[in-house]
């Protein structure tokens, strides 16, 4: 076989490599604006330095006040990435989009961290009760319970539950709880605290992946 019989086989095989390679990033794309992800990591970014802000400038000081401003801040960042969870297409997206959950699994982790990032950024040089494995922690285990909350409510919805734990987790602080559900009042080394917001990231994200965000009130996937 001479050289001249392979190349026009090779070719061809590139350049169908290549478009398929470019059909992926712009169905990536699309599925990523469909959602408003672009907006979200410009809230990120906010997110972040109003982080800064309230640590540079001791907003908030003394006793629990010093851990419930950062947990607002983070429950908003995690509230960010389970409403991204929402599809303007509904069932027609469902129904065609067989890459959707390797869509719905890759939006959901790179959320996650980009907004761990966008926070640790923000805490730079300042000084973040717990350090940033506390901010890790509070963050992936809120984002888990608003991707499981997007199931039932929709992503539109999906703070809800997010911001009933925050109310929860605040008053598990000031009563100095030690359970390892209410992670957020929890020391960065509490094993039990890690394996609760790990858990319940893990089963969020898996539900959001194979079944998605509820699209509307009569929806019942």
């Amino acid at each position: 076989m001479t050289a001249a019989e392979v190349t026009p086989t090779a070719a061809p095989t590139a350049a169908a490599s290549a478009t398929r390679l470019a059909a992926g990033a712009r169905l990536t794309w699309l599925h990523l604006r469909s959602r408003r992800v672009p907006a979200a990591l410009l809230v990120l970014a906010l997110l972040g330095g109003a982080l800064r802000a309230v640590l540079h400038w001791h907003l908030m000081n003394g006793g629990a006040l010093a851990q419930q401003g950062p947990m607002v801040i983070e429950t908003g960042a995690a509230v960010l990435a389970a409403m991204t969870t929402h599809s303007p297409f509904g069932e027609a997206e469902r129904a065609t989009g067989r890459w959707l959950p390797y869509l719905r699994l890759g939006a959901a982790l790179a959320l996650t961290g980009l907004a761990i990032g966008a926070l640790q950024l923000g805490v730079t040089g300042a000084s973040l009760p717990g350090g940033v494995l506390t901010l890790a922690r509070n963050v992936i285990g809120v984002i888990g319970i608003g991707l499981l909350a997007s199931l039932a409510t929709g992503g539109p919805l999906a703070w809800i539950a997010p911001l009933g734990y925050l109310g929860f987790a605040e008053y598990a602080l000031t009563e100095a709880w030690r359970n390892p559900w209410t992670w957020p009042a929890r020391p960065p080394a509490d094993r039990g605290a890690w394996i609760c917001a790990a858990l319940v990231f893990a089963v969020g994200l898996a539900a959001v992946t194979f079944c998605g965000a509820r699209t509307s009130l009569a929806d019942n996937g």
